[in-house]
């Protein structure tokens, strides 16, 4: 059976209900461990989610069957790679609506894709005096190189503010957005908020005043369902290792005219069409902009992560995660000293969720947290220009997958409480 049918027959054995998270939870043995005595409850999935058995055997059965470089043997090992690291792109472009896959690019990670497109596209298009316009909610990887970019060529940094329940607010965007914006960037999915952003609007403002339009997906991809074309976006830059699938590889994908139109962000082997002395050419997409050998196996492998979430359905993962977040919040904002941040509605956001305590520093909560086996992140989450717009230091975050169910949330609520208790508050 050839590699695109199994993927058809896999999309038609999706599930018309929603998950069977007992299920699900069988493939993911890491989460049988125990931790300090207590059961492993991994909340920290907007930092990376876990890996079901099939994505690590997909990987293991290419380093035990068929290891070898892509794009350049002609032997059977080769060949078999080289097949399996294609259909992954094809899979990919399958996943995210059907896009052309040479329009896919294959990155170490949202923010290598984005780092790309400053170097690349940036280096190409932006000048002294051009605006360049963030949120205020943008991760690190979506504000730092165009900030970077803005200094070198002299440009304008813009941004798009946060409102108090922490949405965009968009009531100023036609003088944000202005015929000198040459790009905007925007995340899909607040990894602190949790903020699910229209992308419509921003989108038309911008492509009215000739502007591209740069999302970062890194949240986003894991728990929507995609299809990029109907966005009415330029860039879309994702991660694997949040989506079930392995760390060290990325996605970015661009309009077909845009790409061809940049120069490489990294030149060497695999991406040259003729070299000589006098001359330099490269290849046509998407090779253009993988040069050196890619991260072969982890690619692989991730196509058997994209076939289980497919498998699951993107719409009852969704389904699934509003259910679970409108419990966590309900059974959170129960809690005294505890302060839920971003929207409180659960059908506008995505299932991570920050918080903060009156009296205790995020950094104790986490501590304490994990003494009880409960894994979340507390920190600035890599987004410091957030964190001042909110008028905070830190938060505490939970965030929920397929595999967490009411009894995880129960258990950090029942955590906290202890820990309130443990600090006499």
């Amino acid at each position: 059976m050839s590699i695109e049918a199994k993927d058809k027959r896999n999309a038609e054995q999706t599930p018309a209900n929603t998950l069977d998270v007992a299920k699900i939870r069988a493939d993911f043995p890491i989460l049988d461990q125990e931790v300090n005595g207590n059961r492993l409850v991994y909340l920290d999935n907007a930092a990376t989610s876990q890996k079901p058995l099939s994505v690590i055997n997909a990987l293991n059965d290419y380093y035990l069957k068929y290891n070898a470089n892509i794009h350049r043997g002609i032997h059977a090992l080769a060949e078999e790679a080289t097949e399996a690291y294609e259909a992954s792109r094809r899979r990919t472009a399958q996943f995210l609506g059907g896009v052309d896959p040479d329009e896919i690019i294959f990155t170490r990670g949202t923010t290598e894709a984005i780092n790309l497109l400053a170097r690349s596209w940036g280096e190409e298009n932006i000048s002294a005096g051009d605006e360049i316009v963030v949120t205020e909610m943008e991760h690190h990887a979506n504000f730092v190189p165009w900030v970077l970019l803005a200094q070198k060529k002299k440009a304008v940094i813009k941004r798009i503010p946060i409102t108090l329940c922490g949405h965009l607010d968009l009531s100023d965007l036609d003088s944000i957005i202005t015929p000198r914006t040459k790009l905007v960037a925007v995340t899909h999915m607040s990894n602190v908020l949790g903020t699910i952003n229209s992308l419509t609007e921003i989108s038309e403002a911008a492509h009215k005043n000739g502007a591209v339009v740069v999302i970062d997906g890194a949240q986003a991809a894991a728990h929507l369902s995609l299809d990029l074309k109907a966005l009415n976006v330029d860039f879309y830059a994702f991660s694997a290792h949040k989506m079930l699938g392995p760390t060290g590889v990325g996605v970015l994908w661009g309009r077909r005219e845009l790409l061809e139109a940049m120069p490489p962000f990294i030149t060497g082997g695999e991406m040259i069409r003729h070299v000589s002395f006098e001359k330099i050419t490269f290849t046509e997409l998407p090779h253009k902009f993988e040069a050196g050998t890619p991260n072969i196996g982890n690619v692989i492998a991730f196509r058997t992560a994209l076939d289980y979430l497919d498998n699951l359905g993107m719409d009852n993962i969704r389904a699934h995660e509003i259910a679970l977040t409108q419990y966590c919040i309900e059974q959170l904002t129960k809690l005294d000293g505890i302060e839920i941040q971003g929207p409180l509605d659960y059908t506008e956001r995505g299932a991570a969720i920050s918080f903060t305590d009156a009296d205790i520093h995020p950094h104790d909560i986490g501590t304490f947290l994990d003494s009880r086996g409960v894994a979340i992140r507390a920190g600035h989450h890599c987004a410091q220009p957030l964190m001042r717009a909110m008028g905070k230091v830190a938060t505490a975050r939970a965030s929920l997958y397929i595999y967490n169910n009411q009894s995880d949330v129960d258990t950090l609520v029942e955590t906290l409480i202890e820990m309130r208790k443990y600090f006499g508050v």
